[in-house]
């Protein structure tokens, strides 16, 4: 898939989809993930939308889960990053990481 950027908030959609786990990754999670490492609250309904572009393009499947009787039955779709997904993650972190390169003065690092 080559050196596909993301943009920041698919980023953060797979980055905490990474930290949970193909066995706890779904939406809402995603979304109380985003929120508790970063003090953004994530709109759900942009996670579901934001997940449903990214499985769109490879970069993760999802999956029906176990019903579970707290949701009345009701299965939780599940999210997995493929290794195209890692590999888009990845180029992300190397391009801000360039870009960030020798501009610790500018914005006022090292004083």
């Amino acid at each position: 898939m080559g050196k596909e950027m993301l943009g920041e908030f698919e980023l953060l959609v797979l980055l905490a989809a990474l930290r949970l786990g193909g066995d706890a990754a779904y939406a809402v999670a995603i979304a109380d993930e985003i929120e508790a490492r970063t003090g953004r609250a994530a709109q759900r309904s942009a996670v579901y939308v934001t997940l449903q572009r990214l499985e769109e393009r490879g970069l993760l499947i999802s999956r029906l889960g176990s019903p579970s009787p707290e949701r009345g039955g009701k299965a939780r779709r599940l999210v997995r990053v493929e290794p195209a997904g890692i590999a888009a993650v990845t180029a992300t972190r190397a391009a801000l990481q360039n870009m960030w390169r020798g501009l610790s003065p500018a914005v006022g690092e090292g004083r």
